[in-house]
C-alpha cells in the first residue's frame, strides 16, 4: 500500500478519489468545501460549464470585522451565506463535496448551517 509523504498529499488522494464519483451539473452544482488553518471557503461550481455560481468565504471583509467566535462559529457563518447567495442565484439543491475533509468539526459546522438556510444536500 502507497503511504502519502504528510497529510496534505494523503487528502488531495482522497479528494480526488471522491471527485471520481461527484460532479456537480447545472441544475445540482458542487458545493466545495476548503479548509486551511485559520479560514474556510466555500464555492457553488457547475462542473459542466467550468464556472463559480457563489462562493463565500470567513476571509471576506464583511465576515473579517466580527472576530468573535471560534472557527467553527465562522463556518456556519460561511455556510448560512453560501446558501443565501446560491439561492440567490437560483439554486437550491447541491451536491457536498468535502474535498477529502471527515465530515466533522468545521466541515459539519458549514453543511448544516448551509441545510438549515434552506440548501438541499
Amino acid at each position: 500500500m502507497f503511504k502519502p509523504l504528510n497529510t496534505r498529499s494523503a487528502r488531495a488522494r482522497r479528494h480526488r478519489r471522491i471527485r471520481v464519483r461527484l460532479s456537480g451539473t447545472g441544475t445540482r452544482p458542487r458545493l466545495n468545501v476548503f479548509r486551511s488553518l485559520h479560514h474556510i471557503y466555500a464555492q457553488v461550481i457547475d462542473d459542466v460549464t467550468g464556472t463559480t455560481l457563489a462562493a463565500a468565504s470567513s476571509n471576506e471583509p464583511d465576515a473579517r470585522t466580527d472576530t468573535s467566535g471560534n472557527k467553527t462559529d465562522r463556518a456556519r457563518a460561511v455556510g448560512k451565506s453560501i446558501a443565501e447567495r446560491a439561492k440567490d442565484k437560483g439554486v437550491s439543491a447541491v451536491v457536498f463535496d468535502r474535498g477529502g475533509y471527515l465530515y466533522h468539526g468545521r466541515v459539519k459546522a458549514l453543511a448544516e448551517a448551509a441545510r438549515a438556510a434552506g440548501l438541499e444536500f
